[in-house]
């Protein structure tokens, strides 16, 4: 089989204070096949000659797009349209690689019958990076589990551009859960070849779009319905809400 080449996308806005490290942990990855691309929307900061500063490291490998955008995921977007990647993943501009072999690993477990890997995450607080505050696992992921907002961790997910190619990409008529919409469509409804492996791929800031107050978990809650709805997914809020009860039970046995 010929070699994998994995296409890495970042999507920034004002991220100085955070963008070298993450950039640093795809430099810092042995598999060298990346294709990585900073899709920045026109940041105010000095994000983008942070990232310039990368570019001679990369070889080539590294491709950087200024530009305004129409949120979160028509940058995702831009970024799998401009990405030649036999793979494509997703790695937010204040998250970072939590080993240097996490591509390597991934890429080992593709094979020609499958057509995307997941795994793990876990989250941390910006002042103590070292300290794990929420291990959110992709071992139980089931398609059904859906229906409860239950995905494989998207920041693990990485998937086949064939495959997105086919069923397309991020619907952003969501503003949080276009994430959530885009896995349950391809494992639940187009029932996709997936592989879950045990690897923490990414250590995440808390703090992101979905969870970093109680109106955009709510907003969150309401787009899941509606992607359930449009995808012909039998749920509810109350079931949706399930997964607040899993994320709090992480966070417990974290802190015992």
């Amino acid at each position: 089989m010929d070699k994998i080449i994995v296409s890495i996308i970042t999507t920034t806005y004002n991220s100085a204070q955070t963008i070298a490290q993450t950039i640093q942990s795809v430099l810092d990855q042995s598999y060298k096949e990346i294709d990585y691309w900073i899709i920045d929307g026109r940041s105010q900061d000095n994000t983008v000659s942070i990232a310039q500063q990368f570019l001679p490291a990369f070889n080539g490998r590294m491709h950087i797009l200024s530009e305004p955008d129409r949120g979160l995921y028509d940058a995702m977007n831009k970024g799998i349209s401009h990405c030649t990647g036999d793979v494509i993943g997703i790695l937010n501009s204040d998250d970072f690689f939590t080993s240097n072999d996490v591509i390597e690993r991934m890429v080992n477990a593709f094979d020609d019958d499958i057509d995307a890997v997941y795994g793990d995450i876990h989250f941390v607080k910006n002042k103590n990076l070292n300290k794990c505050v929420r291990y959110y696992s992709g071992r139980i992921f089931r398609p059904s589990l859906v229906k409860y907002g239950f995905i494989a961790p998207h920041p693990s997910f990485y998937i086949r551009k064939a495959v997105i190619e086919k069923y397309g990409a991020y619907d952003i008529r969501y503003k949080i859960s276009a994430d959530f919409e885009l896995i349950a469509r391809l494992c639940y409804k187009h029932r996709i070849r997936t592989r879950y492996l045990h690897l923490d791929f990414v250590t995440m800031r808390i703090g992101g779009a979905s969870t970093k107050n109680y109106q955009a978990r709510l907003l969150g809650t309401e787009e899941d319905l509606m992607a359930c709805k449009r995808l012909g997914i039998k749920t509810n809020r109350y079931k949706i809400f399930l997964k607040y009860a899993i994320k709090i039970s992480e966070s417990i046995l974290i802190r015992h």
